[in-house]
């Protein structure tokens, strides 16, 4: 935490941009320094994840990369479950207008093929507006795990 509660904050600022895309929420984040532990630095980061406003929400989706494929396992009916894959990321942007989101922390490698494709197609059946939750919810816990890998690399 010491490097991390180091960092110049222009350089804070641009390493809490790479866990969540909101300005705002990486500006204080950078402001609260020095945490104590990460546990603190996650605690923010939680809090001020609750706090973004919808255009701020809108905003960090449409700065997401779009979610990995998850890993390709030998196996009959793998290329078809890609294909899907592909095809539902492409349908859930055209409909939401951003990437679609999920965290994976605790799932196992063989599983994660068939999560994302069930997340992905429950989803797509949401209305705009109970996605939008969906989606802030998913944002928060990536950053949650980003904000953790970040404590890890700046101890």
């Amino acid at each position: 935490m010491a490097r991390f509660n180091a960092l110049p904050h222009t350089r804070a600022v641009a390493a809490l941009l790479a866990c969540c895309g909101c300005p705002r929420w990486a500006e204080r984040i950078a402001a609260h320094r020095p945490y104590p532990d990460p546990a603190a630095l996650l605690a923010a980061g939680e809090e001020a994840g609750y706090d973004l406003t919808p255009a701020e929400q809108t905003r960090a989706l449409t700065r997401e990369p779009p979610a990995p494929l998850p890993p390709a396992r030998p196996g009959p009916g793998t290329l078809a479950a890609h294909t899907a894959l592909r095809a539902a990321h492409a349908a859930y942007e055209r409909r939401f207008r951003h990437a679609f989101v999920i965290s994976l922390d605790g799932c196992r490698d063989d599983e994660k093929l068939n999560q994302t494709l069930h997340a992905l197609r429950t989803r797509l059946a949401h209305e705009p507006d109970e996605e939008r939750s969906v989606a802030a919810d998913a944002l928060r816990r990536l950053a949650r795990t980003r904000l953790a890998q970040l404590a890890v690399i700046c101890p």
